[in-house]
């Protein structure tokens, strides 16, 4: 997985990957200098045998199933780490995978600048003038929206960024009717940047009920690359503090507009 490959690279254990999976776009050379073995959720066993690992370390949500016990079959010694999305589970795997590379001392400190940057952020979100209501699409399938609700990596990283998640009843990320965004009326939209192609902002946009939402009829959407957001690796204090800057943005030109009428 690409936070695993970013706690890596931050521990100083780049130089001991011989291959990474598709998602680890984070640093730019994980991919550009390894074997790419494919999409974690989705490996096969041969590709990554054919890359003779001495060991593997994974995601727990790696897979399918089938692969994770064919690798451990095979002898390779197959190394798991909880990759739910929540401060204290990001800190246990940065030391986990720390003490398995036998570098205590570095994982010690890598987590303690990440709690500093939790701690920060818990500073400047209780600073904040308000809680916007927030609405984040994965993708649009079908000419619905996929959006990010409770038990979600997005629903957490909204809400460390100090909004507040209008898709909240929803469990996962699910598909949505027309009614159900008029209903959820978000201020704000966030989206996942894509490296090319048009915009997923206007794909967003013409989306049936987006036009008549708060986020729409502003045309309010922020733009994000995936893994930063998403993947909750050693960045995630500054993806969240980012996010929280660019919640805030759209709420402080209303009021800088307001205050000149």
């Amino acid at each position: 997985g690409g936070a695993v490959t970013e706690i890596l690279y931050e521990l100083g254990a780049g130089d001991r990957l011989i291959a990474v999976d598709s998602t680890s776009q984070f640093p730019p050379e994980a991919l550009k200098t390894h074997k790419n073995v494919g999409y974690f959720r989705a490996l096969s066993t041969e590709g990554v045998l054919s890359v003779a690992p001495d060991a593997i370390i994974a995601s727990d949500k790696a897979g399918p199933p089938g692969v994770e016990r064919a690798l451990t079959a095979s002898g390779i010694e197959y190394f798991e780490v909880n990759d739910d999305p929540n401060v204290e589970a990001l800190t246990k795997r940065v030391r986990a995978i720390a003490g398995k590379l036998g570098q205590a001392a570095a994982g010690d400190a890598l987590t303690a600048r990440i709690e500093k940057g939790f701690a920060d952020l818990a500073e400047a979100r209780g600073r904040l003038p308000r809680n916007p209501a927030v609405l984040f699409v994965l993708s649009v399938q079908g000419g619905r929206a996929i959006v990010g609700g409770a038990d979600t990596s997005a629903d957490v990283m909204l809400r460390l960024a100090g909004a507040r998640n209008v898709a909240m009843s929803l469990k996962g990320f699910k598909p949505v009717s027309e009614e159900a965004i008029i209903a959820m009326d978000p201020e704000i939209i966030v989206v996942m940047s894509r490296s090319s192609g048009p915009s997923p902002a206007q794909e967003i946009l013409s989306v049936p009920g987006i036009s008549a939402t708060r986020a729409g009829r502003d045309r309010h959407l922020i733009e994000m690359d995936g893994l930063y957001i998403l993947g909750f690796g050693p960045r995630a204090p500054a993806a969240a503090s980012d996010l929280m800057r660019q919640l805030q943005a759209p709420a402080q030109s209303a009021r800088a507009r307001g205050s000149k009428g």
